[in-house]
């Protein structure tokens, strides 16, 4: 009996040390800043807009609802592209002062 009560903490221990065991070195990948961010998020935007237009052709969506989803994804397309051009300016007009 104390064989298999031994034995079943044993196994135990070792699935709990195999799922919770962390290396000393974690690679978190690159450092995600808020221009790459939306760039990101304007490809998944015209990405959609891609996909609305070909669902649209296709007859799966109707006239009114592909206008205003349309309109929705242009304005939000709109916004990402003059954020990500204010953060450009931003980050370039620091540069030019210092040469």
């Amino acid at each position: 009996m104390t064989f298999e009560i031994t034995c079943a903490l044993l196994v135990s221990a070792a699935a709990l040390v195999y799922v919770f065991y962390l290396p000393g070195r974690l690679y978190l990948g690159p450092e995600k800043t808020r221009a790459s961010y939306l760039r990101e998020r304007k490809d998944a935007v015209y990405e959609n807009l891609r996909d609305l237009n070909f669902e649209y052709k296709a007859g799966k969506v109707p006239d009114a609802d592909y206008q205003s989803l349309k309109s929705s994804l242009e304005d939000e397309a709109a916004a990402l592209l003059a954020e990500i051009a204010r953060l450009e300016d931003a980050t370039a007009a620091p540069r030019k002062t210092r040469a």
